[in-house]
């Protein structure tokens, strides 16, 4: 069959990922098939193809699209003390990731639906992200200016309870995202004993 009309690479394969990734999150991997996505598009199912080829391979690629956004947004703080540097860690992380819902959401929960090849891809990603916090962690322990027993353990509960937010923030809510943000950073400072 033809083409839909104003199909062209530039537009139509954004929006086969934006139409996975929004069907993915509703759905789940498992009960989306590829005509769903098509039919999402507007294009013919056969015409997925062109753009990538199998459901496995668009949710690897939404998955590591994601990871690779957030490690070339986090911000380089190589300079700044421990203390500046973890509140600049947890005001990014949170700001990323409530702008991102959908994404943050199937980057957790579909994990288990990617072949160990592509798993071992995302997870390595992930664990640079990891190593960020962790640094600041041993860098502030280091330093004298942060207690902490376990700065991996540390650095995994603070990454759950940030990336927490995801599931009950919304816009328009009792608290903004920035007070929201302040208070995040007041209960993070506490829990590695910043001084």
């Amino acid at each position: 069959m033809a083409r839909t009309q104003g199909s062209h690479a530039q537009i139509t394969g954004p929006r086969i990922r934006e139409a996975a990734l929004h069907l993915f999150a509703e759905h789940g991997f498992a009960a989306v098939s590829m005509r769903q996505i098509a039919a999402k598009v507007g294009v013919q199912a056969g015409a997925l193809y062109n753009y990538t080829p199998d459901k496995q391979a668009l949710l690897f690629s939404l998955l590591k699209g994601h990871m690779d956004e957030l490690l070339s947004a986090a911000p380089d703080q190589t300079t700044a003390s421990p203390q500046d540097r973890l509140e600049t860690f947890v005001k990014f992380h949170i700001e990323f990731h409530l702008q991102r819902h959908e994404a943050v959401f199937i980057s957790y929960m579909e994990l288990r639906n990617l072949t160990a090849e592509n798993f071992e891809v995302i997870e390595s990603l992930r664990r640079a992200y990891e190593n960020r916090l962790e640094t600041i962690l041993r860098d502030g322990v280091a330093a004298g200016v942060f207690s902490v027993h376990d700065t991996k353990l540390t650095t995994m509960a603070i990454i759950a309870m940030l990336t927490g937010i995801t599931t009950w923030y919304r816009d328009g809510g009792r608290l903004s995202a920035d007070e929201v943000s302040a208070t995040y950073c007041d209960m993070v400072r506490k829990a590695v004993g910043a001084l």
